[in-house]
């Protein structure tokens, strides 16, 4: 349990929360395993380069990460002031979502479990 007042908590809570531009897409109809693909190909570089991977990529976990890219960049110029020149995607990772469960109807009456994963995807930027 913390010690404190619950207002002294959230304070300190707050002083040392992440302050980099970031965007995250929650609930994206693609596997863990095929966003990570297409996220090692740009984790590290510079923004430009990695916006020229995700576009001619030909997985479908590229053109949701190429959105989630451009909205990270948008952040960052909008909302913390800094230039898309500068840029470079610090972290980029793809956590586990929840699993859609359907039924594919086998032979003899059997039925065989097809389980469509989801996954949140997070990108953060720095500069350089």
């Amino acid at each position: 349990m913390a010690k404190g007042h619950r207002s002294k908590i959230k304070r300190e809570r707050n002083e040392i929360k992440d302050t980099r531009p970031s965007a995250k897409l929650s609930y994206a109809r693609v596997s863990v395993q095929k966003a990570c693909f297409v996220l090692d190909a740009i984790r590290g570089k510079d923004v430009q380069t990695a916006l020229a991977i995700v576009t001619y990529n030909p997985r479908y976990a590229s053109t949701l990460i190429k959105k989630l890219l451009e909205s990270a960049i948008a952040n960052a110029e909008n909302n913390n002031g800094m230039r898309a020149d500068n840029l470079y995607v610090a972290e980029c990772f793809a956590n586990k979502g929840p699993t859609m469960k359907r039924i594919r109807p086998r032979a003899q009456g059997r039925a065989y479990r097809i389980e469509k994963r989801m996954s949140h995807i997070t990108i953060v930027l720095d500069e350089k």
